[in-house]
């Protein structure tokens, strides 16, 4: 059996993979604190998903191969610049994005970290990683930042209204 790069693997394996590694908490699944984050009575800030957003010139054009091909034909939202889809079972989701509506870079991935957005803020700050995007209430119903890692990744860090 020969090697492979990752780059040679279906998109559905990748997105897949993706979906093994977000963190489901409240669901039974798999539970895992986020490092050196905290929450108020010291425990740790939990990551409740990671969604890969991918970068395309037109969500109308792109969407017909997420949805019918990948089989993620569940819109979770769409605003123009990013579209969400994900599997009818809600186990595979990815963002179709354009370019961000109000943030100077675009995100590769998307950690949703509920109510503890304001100490993943913090604790971001405090750690001296770049904030490429300030702590904001955007207008769509989200509160979040962009941090750069120091991989060089821009991390959309955000808590969605209804989490």
């Amino acid at each position: 059996m020969g090697r492979f790069a990752i780059w040679e693997m279906p998109l559905t394996v990748l997105i897949m993979l993706a979906s093994i590694y977000a963190i489901m908490v409240g669901d039974g699944r798999l539970e895992r604190p986020a490092r050196g984050v905290r929450q108020d009575l010291g425990g740790m800030m939990r990551v409740t998903g990671i969604v890969a957003n991918l970068p395309v010139a037109d969500i109308a054009a792109a969407r017909d191969f997420y949805t019918d091909y990948l089989g993620l034909s569940v819109e979770g939202f769409n605003l123009g610049w990013v579209a969400n889809y994900r599997s009818p079972s809600g186990e595979a989701t990815v963002q179709l994005v354009t370019g961000d509506a109000t943030a100077p870079h675009d995100s590769v991935i998307s950690v949703h970290v509920g109510s503890g957005v304001d100490e993943a803020y913090a604790e971001a700050k405090r750690r001296g990683y770049e904030i490429v995007h300030p702590l904001t209430e955007e207008a769509w119903g989200v509160r979040r930042f962009f941090v750069r890692a120091p991989d060089r990744n821009v991390i959309n860090m955000v808590n969605h209204s209804d989490e």
